[in-house]
């Protein structure tokens, strides 16, 4: 990709994206909320592949 085109300018991933999307701290947020989602509901989670352990 280098050359064509501007990493620093074009191409976000991560961190520097969110924080574009969402100000400054908005990737560590979303970290946050996906942590606590996935605590909530992780025996829902669980009991949902258990299908796939056979």
């Amino acid at each position: 990709m280098k050359g064509r085109l501007d990493l620093d300018k074009e191409v976000k991933v991560a961190e520097e994206f969110w924080d574009f999307v969402g100000g400054k701290g908005a990737y560590t947020d979303l970290l946050d909320c996906f942590e606590k989602a996935g605590i909530e509901l992780r025996p829902e989670i669980d009991q949902y592949f258990e299908r796939y352990k056979k």
